[in-house]
């Protein structure tokens, strides 16, 4: 009778538990499913329907998705080029940048606190001012960027930076990777401090010089960072909306179109929330897949 006495009573304190932790955890589980959860079902559901939001909606099944791809006046297969476009630049120039500043910072050079700061201001100013500073920067006739040209005898070169098709994309990626090469170079920087100083101190027994220790030994332990810093790149720019709405807006001739301003004009514009819904679920599957696709890419590298 003890032992199963002692069996029941153990049944019980699990049983207890189950029940305290699922009530500790339904508050963020509930807030989890109304603010994520939901909103996605939502969109899903409205994206199988033509709707203007207003009048009741007409149920047309994929026909959004399949317009998405095959109407060329929407332009989706423009503006996720142009996403892949920021995305390039982010992973290849942005991420080294980043790499290579916590690389040096975490030698402790002097003035390292300094340098920290400076180089993450940029992160914790307003997208929006960021927009409105390099749109002065840019500007064609008092920007510091053509006076500069001036300056220096290259007049030649001087553009209507944002207001042309040939550098309005690259007006947008310069000021990308300016204001978010903080935000990864803190974390990977948080990655370097983490490394212990004995493996550094056995390689330089060995012989190795800093730029060794960085490519063999540190670099390999901070890969899970690096990883985290590429998914967010690469998702980050596909999500892109701030700096795209404030220096062009899409234009000129929709050029600089990414999926984010694109939904915009179908909701606000066109008042075609169905499409509208139908892109905010492609960028959805879209993050998820290149979020599966680089986990999967750096585990193999492994």
């Amino acid at each position: 009778m003890s032992e199963k006495s002692g069996v029941r009573e153990k049944r019980k304190r699990k049983t207890s538990d189950a029940i305290a932790i699922f009530v500790f955890l339904l508050p963020a589980l509930l807030l989890f499913i109304s603010i994520l959860i939901a909103p996605i079902a939502v969109s899903v559901y409205r994206s199988m329907y033509d709707w203007n939001g207003f009048s009741e909606g007409t149920f047309i099944g994929f026909n959004n998705y399949i317009e998405l791809f095959t109407n060329g006046s929407i332009k989706f297969m423009t503006s996720l080029k142009n996403s892949m476009i920021l995305a390039f630049f982010s992973v290849f120039v942005q991420l080294p940048f980043a790499l290579f500043l916590a690389l040096v910072l975490g030698r402790k050079p002097k003035g390292e606190r300094v340098f920290l700061s400076i180089f993450f201001m940029p992160v914790l100013i307003s997208t929006v001012v960021i927009g409105q500073l390099w749109l002065k920067i840019y500007n064609p006739d008092y920007g510091l960027l053509n006076r500069f040209l001036d300056l220096v005898h290259l007049g030649q070169f001087k553009h209507v930076w944002v207001g042309e098709v040939k550098t309005a994309l690259g007006s947008i990626i310069v000021p990308t990777i300016w204001q978010y090469v903080g935000y990864h170079m803190l974390l990977m920087y948080a990655g370097v401090k983490g490394v212990s100083t004995e493996l550094r101190e056995a390689a330089m027994l060995d012989g190795a010089t800093p730029w060794q220790i960085d490519k063999y030994v540190v670099i390999p332990i901070i890969k899970p960072i690096i990883r985290v810093s590429v998914i967010f790149a690469v998702t980050g720019s596909l999500k892109t909306y701030d700096l795209v709405r404030i220096l062009t807006e899409g234009g000129p001739f929709q050029t600089t179109e990414v999926p984010s301003t694109l939904l915009e004009n179908m909701l606000f514009l066109r008042n075609r929330y169905g499409m509208g819904s139908t892109i905010s679920v492609m960028l959805i599957l879209l993050c998820f897949a290149f979020a599966l696709l680089i986990t999967a890419a750096f585990k193999e590298k492994e």
